[in-house]
């Protein structure tokens, strides 16, 4: 036998993490790695953390699992604390963010279906977007790299250029159900969309009848420095699937939307067998206990603008390596001039983890609690791996 126990799908690299403590993981051997990637954002709370943790724990020794057929005390509680902080009436917890955009395809489609207009299943959706990796959320992002050997793709998606609103504008028809976009790229680049993008998106949806639909899987939950990335834009959209830091390690995710945009949800529309578990609901509220105390997103924007002051300073000392920096919050995105690929693993062997994406961009994704200490040893390990990197040659 050739092939490995776990199936090779990702090219996995020599780090293989056995504990976590705050912003750091450790290896077999006993190595420390800061870690910048936080699981591609989704240890908000760093590792091990204390509250969230105990959570857990409480809750494995109570109740761990009961079928979506019995009510749920514990999702009904987690459910009125986010619709009580955001734009939504409604909430369907997932158990992973291609699950919440999946839920929130069906329910922008099934909407038109409800108001007596079943043709228009058309979602626009936007290059260089990732919205997962099922078949619904690949043929979404319209990306020939995700798509191959998977075909036919599903249909029902139309895919304009990201932050051209006339192009967005152009896409509408008969057939369209809505939008579906990332306020804030993550795979694509760590590319925010302006606010003329966003608030255009939303007077095209109220001036047709479309569903706004926005994927904060990777940029909400605090990321940005506000509870979800749509706020710093001023408006709110009518669906949004959430998931990665929502459950700060815990596999959980949410599809959350106004009475309106549900209105075609009904008995029978939608289910999940472990979605909305009480283990998960546990997770759930330790995480919003976290986050939702006085000063928390004010931390994450300080700590967000220390951070990115900090890389304005030094990536210049390294400029064959580095362009600049840009995103929002804790969610930056350092463009190389190189192939940013090979850079990600040399970093792992300096003790740094990081992530790379699309546009030769490494994203920094921090826990959101991290202090002045860690973005100093951050740019410390950072600024010395780039004085040592050797460019592979092409």
């Amino acid at each position: 036998m050739t092939i490995t126990p776990l199936m090779p799908v990702y090219p996995r690299s020599p780090v293989r993490p056995v504990r976590g403590d705050g912003a750091y993981l450790y290896g077999e051997e006993g190595e420390r790695y800061l870690d910048f990637a936080s699981g591609i954002a989704v240890n908000l709370l760093g590792h091990n953390h204390p509250h969230l943790t105990k959570a857990i724990q409480d809750q494995a020794a109570t109740l761990m699992h009961v079928s979506n057929m019995y009510g749920s005390p514990q999702g009904e509680h987690l459910a009125q604390r986010i619709i009580d902080n955001s734009f939504a009436d409604t909430v369907f917890f997932t158990n992973s963010g291609a699950e919440a955009v999946e839920c929130a395809i069906k329910t922008a489609r099934r909407y038109h279906h409800a108001k007596g207009a079943p043709d228009r299943k058309k979602l626009i959706t936007f290059s260089s977007a990732f919205h997962g990796r099922t078949m619904a959320t690949i043929s979404a992002a319209g990306s020939e790299k995700m798509t191959d050997g998977f075909e036919p793709v599903l249909p029902g998606f139309e895919t304009v250029e990201f932050d051209n609103l006339d192009a967005a504008e152009a896409a509408i028809d008969n057939a369209t159900a809505g939008f579906l976009v990332e306020p804030v790229q993550g795979e694509g680049g760590i590319r925010p969309a302006s606010q003329e993008f966003m608030q255009g998106l939303r007077e095209l949806c109220d001036a047709n009848g479309l569903m706004l639909v926005l994927d904060e899987v990777q940029c909400g939950y605090g990321r940005t420095g506000s509870y979800f990335a749509y706020e710093q834009y001023g408006i709110e959209p009518d669906i949004l699937a959430s998931a990665k830091g929502i459950g700060g390690g815990f596999p959980l995710g949410a599809c959350l939307a106004t009475e309106e945009a549900a209105s075609g949800m009904v008995i029978g529309t939608h289910g999940s067998t472990y979605g909305g578990g009480p283990l998960a609901m546990a997770a759930g509220e330790a995480v919003l206990d976290v986050i939702l105390e006085d000063g928390f997103f004010d931390h994450v924007k300080a700590m967000g603008d220390r951070l990115r002051q900090a890389l304005e300073q030094m990536l210049p000392n390294h400029d064959h390596l580095f362009e600049g920096v840009r995103g929002r919050g804790l969610m930056l995105g350092i463009k190389m001039k190189v192939d940013s690929k090979p850079f990600v693993p040399y970093l792992r062997s300096k003790g740094l983890l990081m992530v790379a994406a699309a546009d030769n961009v490494v994203r920094v994704l921090p826990p959101l609690n991290i202090e002045e200490s860690h973005i100093k040893e951050f740019i410390e390990l950072l600024s010395s791996a780039a004085r040592d990197y050797e460019v592979p040659e092409a």
